[in-house]
């Protein structure tokens, strides 16, 4: 069985969820880790000769030790590059967080050392009318890491983000920063600054722009053994 469980959130959508999942996964098989990793509903797939892929579960699915097969990876892939649960309706499909919460539950019986779950856009993306994703690790009860793009704005949004992290009784068990543009945003450090005082939880490191992201190159800029101090 997993002995440690993360979701993983970003303040939006775009903000480099995938590529700090993926350099935490590489950090994590650094210190001799077993590592799992899904993304229980991915959008903006691709038609294969294998069926619907997604690009950001097929990093997921390569820099995971354990070997898994991409359906298990990624259960639910949805065409459409739109928010999950207007992709699901066009076609045909429902979300709930109860069925999400099925698919990683039985991830979870699998023996790793982590496993990491991707979730989409940032913590109240929609599945349906009366639920949001932020109920799959509500229901789950399982620790969140926050990834913060470094743009402008981005405090507002990862201080929020954090708030409702906390009142929906979770954890924030870190949060990443990303550079997601070639050029540094203005005031930069006094962001990073007030990052660290305001979001209370520790950063496990700061990821720079990559033209061509490396997750193995980019978990050098990642402490990740808070994760596994408890």
């Amino acid at each position: 069985m997993a002995k440690k469980t993360v979701f993983v959130t970003g303040t939006d959508t775009g903000v480099g969820k995938t590529i700090a999942s993926a350099a935490i996964l590489e950090a994590a098989k650094g210190l001799g880790k077993r590592t799992l990793a899904m993304k229980p509903i991915a959008s903006g797939c691709d038609e294969s000769p294998y069926g619907l892929r997604n690009e950001d579960a097929l990093i997921l699915q390569s820099v995971m030790t354990e070997s898994l097969p991409y359906d298990q990876v990624n259960p639910i892939a949805l065409k459409p590059a739109i928010a999950p649960h207007v992709a699901a309706e066009m076609a045909g499909r429902q979300l709930t967080a109860q069925r999400l919460v099925g698919f990683c539950r039985g991830m979870q019986v699998r023996p790793a050392d982590l496993l990491l779950i991707e979730g989409a856009g940032g913590w109240r993306v929609p599945l349906n009318d009366r639920e949001t994703y932020s109920a799959v690790p509500g229901e789950m009860g399982i620790p969140v890491i926050l990834v913060v793009p470094l743009r402008l704005g981005c405090v507002n949004h990862a201080l929020l983000s954090a708030e409702a992290i906390r009142n929906d009784g979770l954890t924030l068990a870190g949060w990443v920063a990303n550079r997601p543009d070639q050029e540094v945003m203005s005031c930069e450090q006094e962001t990073l600054n007030y990052l660290l005082m305001g979001l209370g939880a520790p950063c496990l490191g700061v990821i720079p722009w990559q033209p061509q992201p490396d997750p193995a190159e980019l978990a050098r800029y990642l402490n990740v053994d808070v994760l596994f101090e408890n």
